[in-house]
C-alpha cells in the first residue's frame, strides 16, 4: 500500500524571530508537493499563533505532553485536541536522556495521546555507546516492544516512527545513518517511518531509501532549505 511522504519540523525551543516569520511567510507562498504531509512543532507558546497564521495544509505539532487527562500535574499539558493541535512528538532522545522518561512511561503517553484524538510523532533511537557495541536493533526494538503491548493494530495508522539516534543529529553522518536504518527496516516493516538528522544536501538520499517514508527535520526547519526538504521527492 502506498504511504504517503512526511515531512515534520521540530523546531525544540527556538525562539520564533523575525527571520523565522520570514521562513513561515516563505512555507504559506511556496508551492508545496501536495502529495508530502507537512508538520511543524514549535515550542508550546507559538502553537496556537503558528496554527493561526500557517497555511491550512501544513499541520502543527505539540513537543510533548502527558499521559493523565487532566489533574494537579503543574506544568504538563494534554488537551491539545481542544486547541485543533492535531500532532504531538515523544519520546524525542533530549527527553529520554534529560528528563528520564522511560519506554514504559512512553508507552502510556502514546497511548493517551492516540485516545486523545493526536496522532504521534514516535522517536526512537540508540546513544553512540550502544552503537558502538551494536546494541542499536536491541535498543530500538525495546523501545518500540513496550508500545506494542498497548496498542491496538488500528491505532498505529497515527503512529509516525522517527529513529532519531542522539549520535546522529546534526553530525551529517548520512551513510552511517542510512546503514543502522536498513537494520531497524525489519523491526518496523509495515509501520509509517521516517528519518532525522536532515538536511537540504543530504534529504534527497536520505529519501530514496526503501521504506524511509518521510523526514523529520530539526535545524534545518528554521531555513529557508526547508522547503526544499518538502519537495524532495518531486524534486
Amino acid at each position: 500500500m502506498s504511504r504517503q511522504f512526511f515531512v515534520s519540523g521540530n523546531c525544540k525551543m527556538s525562539p520564533i524571530s523575525r527571520a523565522q516569520k520570514i521562513i513561515i511567510n516563505e512555507l504559506n507562498a511556496a508551492d508545496l508537493d501536495p502529495n508530502t504531509e507537512v508538520v511543524i512543532a514549535p515550542p508550546s507558546l507559538y502553537l496556537l499563533p503558528l496554527k493561526d497564521i500557517v497555511r491550512n495544509d501544513i499541520k502543527v505539532s505539540a513537543q510533548n505532553c502527558y499521559y493523565k487527562t487532566s489533574g494537579a500535574y503543574t506544568g504538563e499539558i494534554t488537551q491539545l485536541a481542544d486547541a485543533s493541535v492535531p500532532y504531538v512528538i515523544l519520546g524525542h532522545s533530549e527527553r529520554r536522556t534529560l528528563f528520564h522518561e522511560t519506554s514504559e512511561l512512553l508507552a502510556q503517553k502514546t497511548k493517551a495521546a492516540l485516545d486523545g484524538r493526536l496522532s504521534v510523532i514516535l522517536c526512537v533511537g540508540e546513544t553512540l555507546q550502544e552503537r558502538e557495541a551494536g546494541q542499536t536493533t536491541r535498543v530500538v526494538e525495546k523501545q518500540l516492544r513496550a508500545l506494542v503491548t498497548v496498542l491496538i493494530e488500528s491505532e498505529w495508522g497515527r503512529v509516525v516512527i522517527a529513529h532519531g539516534p542522539v549520535w546522529a543529529i546534526g553530525t551529517g553522518k548520512v551513510h552511517v545513518y542510512i546503514n543502522i536504518c536498513r537494520l531497524l527496516f525489519p523491526i518496523i516493516r509495515g509501520l509509517f517511518t521516517d528519518s532525522r538528522s536532515v538536511t537540504a544536501s543530504n534529504c534527497k538520499e536520505l529519501s530514496s531509501q526503501i521504506d524511509v517514508d518521510g523526514c523529520f527535520v530539526g535545524g534545518a526547519s528554521l531555513k529557508p532549505e526547508f522547503v526544499d526538504i518538502i519537495g524532495v521527492r518531486r524534486n
